[in-house]
Formats: structure tokens, sequence, C-alpha cells
């Protein structure tokens, strides 16, 4: 055998193996998702609430509880989330949104929504941003940029 054959052949079991491992692990994690996703289903209320503001930022940013931030894994500190300022009854609370709930929440409107802990599952009722509207936002505030860059 000639020593690009034994290069070629030593490559593709490094490949096999780490196929194989990536595989496992993926299956793992998408149990581990599927568990929390029952816990949050179980955990979850119906509240209606005044969503008065939403931003992304990272998590370190975030006005939320120190606890959040220590029991998030190191992955999930880097990423960007969707806060949600919104007053619950006469309480005024930090959530985290969804990424799909995030890009419907519609700004100084009140909405029905499942939430679990402090992270908004999904909107059942109220005023939800259209595909359309959501783009004209981002169009709007594109602009908005521009013009604060010019001067």
């Amino acid at each position: 055998m000639s020593t690009f054959t034994t290069v070629l052949l030593i490559i593709l079991a490094v490949a096999l193996v780490l196929l194989v491992a990536l595989y496992f692990l993926g299956r793992n994690m998408q149990q581990k998702q599927l568990e929390s996703q029952k816990m949050l289903e179980a955990s979850s209320q119906l509240v209606t609430m005044l969503i008065i503001d939403k931003k992304k930022m990272k998590l370190k940013e975030a006005p939320l509880p120190k606890q959040v931030y220590e029991q998030t894994p190191a992955w999930g500190k880097l990423m960007k989330i969707g806060v949600v300022k919104a007053k619950i009854g006469p309480r005024i609370v930090n959530l985290v949104a969804d990424g799909q709930v995030f890009k419907h929440l519609p700004l100084k409107a009140e909405v029905k929504a499942k939430i679990s802990g402090i992270y908004i599952t999904e909107i059942t009722k109220g005023a939800v941003l259209t595909e359309k509207e959501i783009e004209k936002n981002r169009k709007k505030k594109e602009k908005e940029a521009k013009k604060a860059a010019k001067k």
C-alpha cells in the first residue's frame, strides 16, 4: 500500500467516527429538548399582558435575574435573546420570548400569551404582527439608522 491510500483510509476512519459521535450527540440533545418542552408546557399559564418594549440583546446585558445568567450554558451566553418588558396586572416584568413569538409581538398592545416562568412560549390572542408589518418596521428602522449615520 502506498502512503496516499494509508492517509486516505485514516481520514475516512476519523470522519466515520466523527459522524457516529455527532449522530448520538444529536439524538441525545433532541431527547433533552423534548423533555424540556414537556416541562415548559406543563408549567405554562395563560396571561393577559401589555407589551411595553422589546429588544434583542445579549444575555449579560439583559435585565434578568443573575440566576438566569449563571444557569445558562456557555454557548447560550454568546447569543442574543429577545427580551420583552411587559405589564402583567399591576407588575412590570422582564420576560424572554421565543424567536418566532418575539418577531410577532406588537409594541404597546395587549395580548394573551402563554408563559412558563419568564419565558413567553406562544401568543394566543391579541394584535399579532403580520409578515408585511414586520418587513415595514424593519425597513423603517433601516432608514432611521441611515439618517443617524449621516448626522
